[in-house]
């Protein structure tokens, strides 16, 4: 099965209240886009946004040129249900992003909260990077969200790559500065914390690194 019919399916199959990722707002996300003083103007692009709401409280707070790819295309239809009127206010990106094709330094804001940890493979990780470093506008902010060292291997049944903050430097290249970084533990919608040593982890997310660079 490839990666976007996987993905068809999980999205197809689930209601995303139950999907082991979700939470009802994104706030660390949030509040590191706050603490970065964009304008409202500033064109944000939330990779893999799937059945998120970072893009409902982006626009809440004022936010209008916002970019949201996802591999899943019953994920994005969703969403656009959800919004109504407003999900015409968003640029909608069905593929994959190491293969869609992105303006040039043009994103003041590349966020990704659980897309680059499923990319297990270097020729993927490179697409990646490449698509990254060509869209992002110089001076422009990357925040991305990995499984921690701690977690568990896999996610919705597929491996992921786990990082700490290092390791995903050495992964994206030296061309961003880091500037903060934090690890939290997520609790699955089921309200099950696993303990994050000891599979096969009951569904957790036991840890996730989150770090913000400016390119």
């Amino acid at each position: 099965m490839s990666q976007q019919d996987h993905w068809e399916q999980v999205y197809t199959t689930k209601p995303r209240e139950k999907l082991g990722w979700y939470e009802p707002h994104l706030k660390t996300s949030l509040s590191w886009i706050k603490g970065l003083g964009l304008a409202v103007e500033a064109p944000i692009i939330d990779v893999g946004g799937g059945a998120s709401t970072l893009v409902d409280d982006l626009l809440d707070v004022g936010y209008r040129s916002i970019t949201v790819p996802d591999i899943s295309e019953k994920a994005l239809s969703s969403v656009k249900v959800r919004l109504g009127k407003k999900a015409e206010l968003v640029t909608w990106l069905d593929g994959d992003i190491t293969l869609i094709d992105l303006p040039r330094h043009y994103y003041e804001l590349w966020h990704d909260g659980a897309v680059f940890h499923f990319l297990t493979v270097l020729e993927q990780q490179r697409k990646y990077r490449d698509n990254l470093l060509k869209a992002l506008k110089p001076g422009g902010h990357l925040i991305i969200g990995t499984f921690a060292p701690e977690a568990p291997p896999k996610c919705s049944g597929l491996p992921v790559e786990r990082y700490d903050p290092e390791q995903l430097k050495n992964t994206l290249g030296g061309e961003f500065e880091l500037k903060r970084h934090h690890k939290e533990l997520h609790i699955t919608p089921g309200g099950v914390l696993a303990h994050w040593k000891t599979p096969p982890y009951h569904g957790a997310h036991p840890h996730r690194t989150f770090v913000v660079w400016t390119f």
